[in-house]
Order: C-alpha cells, then structure tokens, then sequence
C-alpha cells in the first residue's frame, strides 16, 4: 500500500499543472457545496435568531369571519381573565403623514393598549407608554420610535412636544428605544412609528371598524404557551361556533418551524447543484486516467513482468485516482474557508457569520473519496488487465 501511495504521489508531482487541472473540477465543486450550504445555514442562523427575539410568550388572533358576534375591545381584554391567558393586545394599523414644523414623513400608526408594550417587550428610552386612561378616554398623545422622534422632530428628547399626524395634533408622551429586531421593525410597512390609544385611532379613521379583528396574547406566569394557544382557541370556538376556519392563532414556533423547512430544502437543492459540480469533476478524473494509463502501458507490461499482480497495478491507479481527489478536496476546502472568513469580514456591519459547517466538510471528504474510487475503478482496472506482452509491445 505504502509503495503504491508513493508511485502515486510520484506521478502527480512529475505532472504538477496536469495535475491541478484535474483537480480543478473537484476544487470547484468542493467550494460549491462548503461555501452554499454555509451561507445558507449562516443566513438561516441569523434570521431564526431575529424571530425568536420577536418573542417566544407571544400569541398573534386573526378574526376572518365574527359569525355576526363582533368582538369588541373589553371582551378582547376581558380573554386575560381566562386560566394560562396572561395579557391581551388588540390592534389597528394606518399609515399616516406626520408633520413637525417643515418636516414630513410617512408615519406606520399602531392603535393599540397599555398592555401591547408588556407583550411586544418594547425598552422606553423616555417617558412612559399609553396608559388605560388613554383607551378609554380616547386621549390625544402618542408613543414615537426613536428614528421618528429623531428625524421627524429633530431630537429624541422631544416629550410634550406636539406632533401632527394625518392633520391632527398629538401630545408625545414617550419614545421607544430603538430595536431592529421587534416585531414591527421586522414587519412593518415603514420606518417611522407611533403608538396611540385604539380608541383613538378609531375615531379618527374613517375606514377602520371599532371590531376587534387582530390581537396579541401571552401566556400566563407558569403557563406555557401551548396551554395559552389552546385556552383562546377553546374561547373562539364557543364564540364563533365552533369554526375553527374563522380564526387563525399563530406562534413564533410557526415562523421557525417555516424558515426550517424552506432551509433544508435550500440545502437539498444547493448540495445537489454543488454535488452535479462534484461529479463533472470526476468525469474529468477518469479521463485524465485513462490517459495516465494509455501513457504508462510500457511500464505497466514491465512491472507485470517482473512479478507484479493484478491487485497491485489496480492498486497503484485506483490510489492515483483517490490522492487526486483528496487532494482537490483539501484545496477546495482550505480555499472555502478563506472565502467565508472573507465574507464574514465584509458583511459583520449587518451582524452575519458565515463559518465551516463541520457536517459538510465530511460530506465533502466523503464524497470525493467515493467519487475518486468510482471515477477511478475503470481506468485502473483496464490497466491491471493488459496482458505483459500487449503492454510491452505498445508503441504509443
């Protein structure tokens, strides 16, 4: 085995550009499929980090048919008074034109309650959030992301200021930290937002209906989630006869379990292509072989004239054929890993990392060690069955 390893490696080095041109179709390949998958999972990493830091205790009700039962903004709330429910949040949205001075911008406007901030874990940078004397007096103050507060009045510490929206005046009560992975900056339709009181916003909408149609819930203090999910799924259903089409009740769960799903079938089709690569390359291997052994037939009549078997000079070239493809592997792996080092520098502003994905490189390895044995069985089995005589009689 040794002394095959060395006439393979023999033959490589005395071809050095023949041999990386070889090789190159298993290089390519290789950093195909490493650099792919390890995008994908690191891109993939990222985004199921954002959804669970959207918030795990975090319920979203969609009401699609109210069965002529309207759901109205107390018999919302009232759902926390129900076992494993602990808050609830109804909701409405509009875009709206907020103004300060000379300055304009579209504003995403959340009508909603005191509970919303508890439920989305929204961090105040100043001042308070909307209080239930808000609701229910229908108050005119409002609640700005710091990025409105900042470019649209000019400065984040800006609470009593007045800022009109869609033409009406509101009183800025507070304003929130920034936070790029909340819920409505992963989701929201604008850059700029304001919470004010859902009563509120009803009034001064035309369009939007006092009804309750969309809201958020958590989970009570030593309930779990499951059990929250199931607790307002039974109180819809004896609401809204027993329709389970009427309403949808989604979890961040789904959102993981979805981004899941779309990535493994990423992989399976990135790998694929990555693995066509890998076996065009392989193609080129037994080519490059076949000519190996068209070339050294006057060796191989001499070698199998002094003794050597068949097992050996099958041997010699099958190992010829793997050491290549290893070989490839090796570049292509090292050259990989450089690249997403590269990557990673150029993308670590936005917060991504891209690295080696340990369970690829062995595939990689794994694969191009069946490839070089597949690829290279043919040619070293034409050689090991020249008869002594043929071979030495070749001319070519």
């Amino acid at each position: 085995m040794m002394q095959s390893m060395k006439m393979a490696m023999k033959s490589i080095a005395g071809n050095k550009l023949r041999a990386f041109l070889t090789m190159l179709g298993i290089i390519i390949g290789v950093m195909a499929l490493v650099i792919l998958v390890s995008l994908v999972n690191g891109a993939t990493g990222q985004v199921t980090d954002t959804i669970s830091d959207l918030g795990s205790n975090l319920l979203t009700v969609s009401i699609s048919d109210d069965k002529g039962q309207p759901l109205s903004l107390k018999e919302a709330e009232a759902f926390s008074e129900e076992a494993a429910i602990g808050q609830t949040a109804p909701y409405q949205s509009a875009s709206v034109t907020g103004k300060f001075d000379s300055t304009n911008a579209t504003v995403e406007v959340y009508g909603t309650t005191a509970a919303y901030s508890d439920i989305q874990q929204l961090s105040l940078l100043l001042g308070r959030f909307l209080k239930r004397s808000d609701v229910e007096n229908s108050t005119f103050v409002c609640v700005l992301s710091e990025s409105a507060a900042t470019d649209i009045i000019g400065y984040t510490d800006c609470l009593g200021q007045q800022i009109s929206l869609d033409g009406t005046k509101f009183t800025v009560v507070g304003v929130l930290e920034e936070d790029e992975d909340s819920l409505t900056a992963v989701f929201g339709s604008g850059s700029y937002v304001a919470y004010i009181p859902y009563t509120t916003l009803i009034r001064l909408s035309g369009e939007l209906s006092s009804d309750v149609t969309k809201f958020y819930v958590s989970a009570d203090t030593g309930s779990t989630m499951d059990q929250a999910e199931a607790a307002i799924t039974e109180k819809l259903l004896e609401r809204l006869e027993e329709d389970d089409d009427a309403f949808t009740v989604s979890s961040q769960d789904v959102l993981e379990g979805a981004m899941s799903s779309v990535t493994s079938i990423l992989q399976i089709l990135l790998g694929g292509i990555a693995g066509i690569s890998l076996v065009v390359g392989g193609i080129g291997i037994m080519n490059i072989m076949l000519v190996t052994v068209t070339e050294r037939t006057r060796e191989i009549g001499i070698r199998k004239a002094i003794g050597a078997s068949r097992a050996v000079i099958l041997e010699q070239f099958l190992l010829e054929a793997v050491v290549l493809c290893m070989l490839g592997c090796g570049i292509g792996i090292f050259l990989s890993w450089g690249i997403l080092r590269l990557v990673t520098a150029v993308v670590s502003g936005i917060g991504l990392s891209f690295s080696l994905q340990a369970n690829v490189v062995w595939i990689s390895v794994g694969f191009c060690f069946l490839i070089g044995v597949v690829f290279g069985l043919y040619p070293a089995n034409k050689a090991a069955k020249m008869a002594p005589i043929d071979a030495l009689h070749y001319g070519g």
